[in-house]
């Protein structure tokens, strides 16, 4: 089954794709509006895919249901302790059936962006590594990266090296810097290609962030 998502696509027949996953409680609406402030003039076609996630219970939210990759217990130092492995890899499945959508309208995997912001950017970081086929790249904002005890033994050959754009707030109070740094940290230390970005600002994706990614993701489409 392929999510249901908002497609929005900057020019016709476009040629790459960026498949774009919200956090906890919002859903496939909520960074479209990053569109015009990120895109280029003369990119070529990029079709943006943002994903609702599906509901279920959060235990953090008193078990209230709502749209999220995986549950949550607490958002200190525990998060990626105490973390739900089984909806981290359910959501990392629905990853599949929407890269090969594109596939199937003209745009393969190794011109297909993984994209995320907090919840979303683990799974993209989790799952992005472990695809069998090469990605284009991988964009994790404000995330960390789950299962990463496992990451080394699972983590797909065709994706050695993948580039992997992340960006966090120093005052981040729903996932520590400390735990995004030690992600990026054992990354790298596995051969993947980080560009790490830091702002002095919370949970949320600032304009200086925007331009960064606008020009890490600018090369990646020139190339």
């Amino acid at each position: 089954m392929v999510l249901p998502a908002v497609e929005i696509e900057t020019k016709p027949r476009p040629s790459h794709s960026v498949i774009w996953l919200h956090g906890l409680g919002a859903d496939g609406h909520d960074f479209a509006p990053i569109i015009p402030d990120l895109v280029a003039r003369d990119w070529p076609g990029l079709r943006f895919v943002f994903p609702h996630a599906p509901v279920r219970p959060v235990t953090l939210n008193g078990g209230a249901p709502m749209r999220a990759w995986y549950d949550v217990h607490s958002l200190d130092a525990d998060i990626a302790r105490r973390q739900d492995e089984a909806g981290v890899r359910e959501s990392i499945g629905h990853l599949g059936p929407l890269i090969a959508r594109e596939s199937d309208r003209g745009v393969p995997a190794s011109r297909v962006f993984l994209a995320g912001f907090s919840q979303g950017g683990a799974i993209v970081l989790a799952g992005g590594v472990r695809y069998p086929k090469r990605l284009a790249g991988v964009i994790a904002l404000s995330t960390y990266l789950p299962i990463g005890e496992t990451t080394a033994a699972e983590r797909s050959e065709a994706n050695a090296g993948l580039p992997i754009f992340m960006a966090h707030g120093t005052y981040d109070p729903v996932i520590q810097f400390k735990l995004a740094s030690q992600s990026r940290d054992a990354l790298k230390g596995l051969g993947y290609a980080v560009e790490w970005h830091s702002y002095p600002i919370q949970h949320h994706v600032g304009a200086e962030e925007i331009a960064d990614l606008r020009q890490w993701l600018g090369q990646r489409l020139a190339a």
